[in-house]
C-alpha cells in the first residue's frame, strides 16, 4: 500500500504531486479528533496555526515517520513529536515575508508612520523631522535564512548591517560580542528561535546596553523578550520598539504593552502574506518527492526529544 500523507491543504495546490503516495486533507478539529486513517498516516504536514491540538493523535499514529511544520520555529510542537519520528521545519517558507515585515516595522517606526496615521485620524497636519534608515547601524540578533534575507534588504537602504550568531564565523559575530555591538546599534532586530538559551535574553541588562534612542524590533518570538523589563524601559522614553510578537500572545485587553509610549505593535503577521504559500508548496513538493524516493529530507530538526 502506498504511504499516506496528511496535508492541511488540497494536494492539487502542489501541482504535480509526487507519485507513489496517497493524500488526504486533514485539519485536526478543536478537540484534537482526526480521521480514522490515523493508523496509516506516515507523513504529516501540520496546519499553519498555534495553540491548537494538532498533535494529540500521535499516540495512535503507529506508522507515523515524519512531522513537517509550516513554521520555521518548532518550539510549539517539538516536545509532542516522539523521538522515532523525524521532525522537519519550514525553513525558507517565511524568509521573504518576515524580512519584508521587519523592514516595514523599521521604516514605519523611524519615519513616524504611526504618529502620522493618528494625526490623519484627527484631521491634523503635524509636520515632523524624523530619522532615516540610511546611515544607521542595524544589528540583527540571528544569522539564519530570515536574517540573511533581511540583510539583503537593508543594505540597499544604505544601512550598515551586522549579524550575530551563536558562534562567530565569516560575516557573523558571536554572541559574546553583543554588549559592545548593542552600544553601537541604532536598530536591533531579533531573529532567533525560542530555545532555552534565547528565551528571556532581552532583559533589563540587554536593554540597558542599547544606545539611547535605539529601536528594538522583535519578529522572532515574544518569549525572547522579558515583557515587564521592556515596558519599564519604554516608559523611560529612552528606547523605541516594534513588536510583531509578544509575551503573552495574543496580547489581552488592558495589557501594559498597549499603552506603552514609542511602541508599534503588529499581531504576529510576519509569516502570513501572499509570499508564504508559493514557497510552502515548493518546499512541501520537494519534501514529498524526497520522501517517496527514500532520499534525505530537508530542514531536519536534530532529535533532542524523549
Amino acid at each position: 500500500m502506498r504511504p499516506l500523507v496528511w496535508l492541511p491543504f488540497d494536494p492539487a495546490e502542489l501541482g504535480d504531486v509526487p507519485d507513489g503516495l496517497r493524500y488526504e486533507t486533514v485539519l485536526p478539529s478543536s478537540d484534537g479528533s482526526v480521521p480514522g486513517s490515523v493508523g496509516e498516516v506516515e507523513f504529516y504536514v501540520t496546519p499553519y496555526r498555534f495553540g491548537m491540538p494538532d498533535l494529540e493523535f500521535v499516540g495512535h499514529a503507529s506508522r507515523l515517520r515524519v512531522v513537517q511544520t509550516l513554521t520555521a520555529g518548532v518550539e510549539h510542537v517539538q516536545a509532542k513529536v516522539p523521538a522515532h519520528v523525524q521532525l522537519c521545519n519550514g525553513r525558507g517558507i517565511h524568509d521573504a515575508s518576515t524580512a519584508e515585515l521587519a523592514m516595514t516595522l523599521i521604516l514605519a517606526s523611524l519615519r513616524g508612520i504611526p504618529e502620522f496615521v493618528r494625526a490623519q485620524a484627527r484631521g491634523t497636519w503635524e509636520w515632523a523631522w524624523r530619522p532615516a534608515l540610511a546611515d544607521k547601524s542595524v544589528l540583527v540578533v540571528g544569522a539564519g535564512a530570515i536574517a540573511q534575507a533581511l540583510k539583503s534588504r537593508l543594505e540597499p537602504f544604505e544601512a550598515q548591517v551586522r549579524l550575530v550568531g551563536r558562534t562567530p564565523r565569516p560575516g557573523v559575530h558571536g554572541r559574546d560580542e553583543l554588549p559592545a555591538l548593542l552600544a553601537q546599534a541604532d536598530v536591533v532586530v531579533l531573529l532567533v528561535p525560542a530555545t532555552p538559551e534565547t528565551i528571556g535574553m532581552v532583559n533589563a541588562d540587554f536593554l540597558a546596553q542599547m544606545s539611547d534612542g535605539a529601536l528594538l524590533v522583535n519578529v522572532a518570538r515574544g518569549s525572547i523578550v522579558v515583557t515587564d523589563d521592556l515596558v519599564q524601559a519604554l516608559h523611560t522614553r529612552r528606547l523605541w520598539a516594534a513588536l510583531d510578537v509578544t509575551d503573552p500572545e495574543p496580547l489581552p485587553d488592558g495589557h501594559p504593552l498597549w499603552s506603552c509610549p514609542q511602541l508599534l505593535i503588529s499581531p504576529h503577521v510576519g509569516g502570513p502574506s501572499t509570499a508564504m504559500w508559493p514557497r510552502a508548496y515548493r518546499l512541501m513538493s520537494e519534501q514529498l518527492r524526497r520522501f517517496a524516493a527514500g532520499d534525505p529530507l530537508l530542514n531536519v530538526v536534530p532529535a533532542t526529544r524523549s
